[in-house]
């Protein structure tokens, strides 16, 4: 399993135990390029995550759709492994609005 894949492995855990409705997105040729990894839905909230591993950043392409979600009133955030305690937070914060 690639580092990556860890990680998002722990933020399904996560959507899992707080009840999230999510999906990822399938990539390909067909496919919207960019759009963050995780796609999920909470207390009518839209929640775009974009999973990484270690330092890693967002690509140009991926911190637009970001931008965009955020700009439209959704969350999106960037996940690694030292951020699971933020999104645990920010889905705390989502199931108490």
């Amino acid at each position: 399993m690639t580092p990556e894949a860890k990680v998002k492995k722990k933020v399904k855990q996560i959507l899992d135990k707080h009840g999230a409705y999510y999906f990822m997105p399938i990539g390909g040729p067909y496919a919207v390029q960019g759009v963050p990894d995780i796609i999920c839905c909470i207390k009518g909230r839209f929640v775009g995550i974009e999973c990484k591993c270690g330092m890693n950043v967002p690509t140009t392409l991926q911190q637009k759709n970001i931008d965009a979600i955020i700009a439209n009133g959704g969350v999106a955030i960037v996940i690694n492994e030292s951020a699971l305690e933020t999104l645990k937070k920010i889905l705390e914060d989502l199931n108490n609005e």
